[in-house]
């Protein structure tokens, strides 16, 4: 039983290992081609060789967009996703066989739908990753559209929220921008350079090129307006400055996707021009367009032979103009043609794919059940072998958890030897102040009245003795009355004297450094004046407490005391060069090293104490006390 039961544990997660594995594999080239890192595709493709179908598909589908990307090519590819199938691979089939018709002209509304079963697919598995390819797809058809604004909206929220790292965050932000800028006839110039910010910052350069354009579209829509308003004129050079900068970064890459949006850069360049009145200038920015635009490109075509016309139009060349407006309305015949004999093709054959597609599945699934047979007989054999393995490492390691037991009542026991031993000097040192304590006030309260008494007697006598002696005398008796009082005053001093907590320190650090192999300094900010007398004392006890822990375990050459009195808060800092430790092994219930009893006054003072330290790196020790 415990055999059989090992077997299906390991065999279970040796099959999620290599599903967690495939999907690293695909989120990674997914990840080069949605940041258009193309040189980067190739490698990765390579540690992706799926034997299922629906891999196959989806490595397929790789290919192809990689294709489109670099190169332009349209050649069809057999990754049609599947129907009520809810995988990561499937979800990105729906995806890239959306852009596939998208690229073929296609009516929307057919790959608009692929991309909703992709979003369907995303809810189900929690993939915020597949959610996010579907998202941006969706938006952009809707918002070229102009329509369903609610819908827009609520896809714009959805695509934030679903945003998993910076380059999405960014990208979501972008599309919120350009949709909302139609929706509310906005510039959100201001929107646009914060968005902008974001990019440059997470060196997005697919993202700072859009933001460029957008920003180049806004400038040259609002210096329109101006103009329109007899506000300024000619007022296109922002605009302009823009374009060229999204046009140099479209320019580093030497892919098809980037030649296509350099033309549409040039393009709107040509129609700054035309806006400006400079048709000389905007025709040849349309005709350097023109040159590397390729056939199937409708949109770039249209855009030149629509600005083209209008531009010779201005410059009243009627006939040329005539003729470029003529082309302009081919094209739209065409390309709308393309788009319904597409649409048709799919209905056409719409049942003979799902027919073939059915049969294909029990095939599949016949193949599979097959598959999964050898693969479970093969795992048996295989972790057979291994649970032998895995009991004698079991073994060891409760060997090595016996060892770490045994080491650490060792280590709890040295702990317990050298908190008695602080308690002990904790317990010394207060007694000493207690005995002080008793011998000033005997000072005071017997000594002193003593003295008081005996002036007054010979106050008394002096009407009948020589002046001069009894004015000798009780300048004698003035002079031992004070010192008696003098040393009375002390007895809360016992460790820091009358001349307060920092000459303690420093004479503590000088008897430490000429009696150890240890060099003790003491840097003090903001101690003019005196403390009050306890807290100097019990200050005095924790620094004592933490040197007698340097000298004890750190095994330091060096140490320094730091001193600082700021804004109602005296800052302890205490810094040596040895060894170090780890003070994540702390806890509240073993701090050890003294550091409870320290912790403690710490607390009763209403203060904080952090602990710095690494191997071999030394520790520094901060405490903040409020005075």
């Amino acid at each position: 039983m415990i055999k059989l039961k090992y077997v299906i544990v390991l065999s279970l997660c040796f099959l999620v290992q290599i599903s967690a594995q495939n999907n690293t594999t695909i989120k990674a080239l997914l990840n080069t081609l949605r940041q258009y890192e193309l040189e980067e595709f190739n490698p990765s493709l390579n540690l992706f060789n799926p034997k299922d179908s629906l891999g196959i598909k989806l490595r397929e589908a790789f290919i192809w967009k990689y294709n489109y990307l670099a190169f332009g090519n349209l050649e069809k590819r057999n990754f049609k996703p599947e129907k009520d199938n809810y995988t990561l691979e499937n979800g990105l089939l729906n995806i890239y066989y959306g852009d596939y018709l998208i690229s073929k002209g296609t009516e929307e509304s057919i790959p608009y739908n692929y991309y909703q079963k992709s979003q369907e697919i995303a809810d189900a598995i929690n993939s915020p990753v597949l959610l996010c390819e579907a998202l941006k797809r969706m938006t952009s058809i809707i918002n070229k559209n102009e329509k369903n604004l609610d819908d827009l909206k609520n896809l714009l929220k959805k695509y934030k929220d679903a945003a998993y790292d910076d380059f999405e965050k960014d990208l979501s932000t972008l599309a919120k921008i350009r949709a909302y800028s139609y929706i509310e006839q906005k510039p959100y110039i201001q929107e646009l350079n914060q968005g902008l910010s974001s990019a440059l910052a997470n060196e997005n350069k697919t993202i700072i090129a859009s933001y460029y354009k957008l920003l180049g579209v806004k400038h040259d829509v609002y210096a329109r307006y101006l103009e329109t308003n007899n506000i300024s004129k000619n007022n296109y050079s922002k605009s302009l400055n823009y374009y060229d900068k999204s046009l140099n970064i479209w320019q580093s890459y030497n892919y098809a996707f980037s030649k296509k949006k350099q033309i549409g850069i040039i393009i709107n360049k040509g129609i700054v021009h035309y806006f400006s009145n400079n048709q000389k200038e905007a025709q040849k920015y349309l005709n350097k367009a023109k040159e590397s635009i390729d056939s199937t490109d409708y949109n770039n075509n249209i855009l030149y032979y629509q600005w083209y016309s209008l531009s010779l139009a201005k410059e009243k060349k009627y006939k040329s103009a005539y003729k470029h407006k003529f082309d302009e309305n081919q094209l739209r015949e065409d390309r709308y043609q393309e788009k319904s004999e597409i649409t048709v093709a799919e209905i056409n054959t719409k049942y003979e794919t799902e027919k073939k597609e059915k049969q294909l599945l029990i095939e599949q699934q016949q193949k599979k059940q097959n598959k999964n047979i050898a693969i479970g007989l093969g795992i048996s054999l295989l972790f057979g072998s291994i649970i032998a393995l895995l009991l004698f490492k079991n073994t060891r390691k409760k060997q090595r958890l016996a060892e770490q037991a045994k080491a650490l009542e060792s280590q709890k026991l040295a702990t317990v030897l050298k908190e008695q031993e602080l308690v002990s000097i904790d317990a010394m040192i207060e007694g000493q102040e207690k005995e002080r304590q008793r011998i000033a006030n005997d000072l005071h309260d017997d000594l002193g009245g003593l003295m008081a008494t005996v002036k007054l007697h010979f106050n008394a006598l002096k009407e009948k003795q020589t002046p001069d002696l009894f004015d000798k005398t009780t300048t004698l008796l003035d002079e031992a009355y004070h010192k008696i009082r003098s040393i009375a005053h002390t007895k809360n001093s016992g460790v820091i004297a009358k001349q307060g907590l920092l000459i303690a320190l420093q004479n503590m650090a000088d008897k430490i450094s000429t009696s150890n192999k240890i060099s003790v300094d003491v840097i003090d900010h903001g101690l003019e004046n005196r403390l009050e007398n306890s807290l100097e004392l019990t200050i005095f006890r924790i620094v004592q407490e933490l040197i007698t822990n340097v000298i004890k375990h750190a095994e330091a050459t060096e140490a320094v005391i730091h001193l600082t009195n700021h804004d109602d808060i005296l800052n302890i800092m205490i810094e040596d060069n040895g060894k170090g430790f780890n003070p994540n092994q702390i806890t509240t219930k073993n701090k050890g090293m003294g550091l409870s009893s320290i912790d403690k006054r710490v607390e009763h003072l209403n203060g904080k104490m952090t602990i710095e330290s690494e191997q071999g790196s030394g520790t520094t020790i901060i405490i903040d006390i409020p005075t």
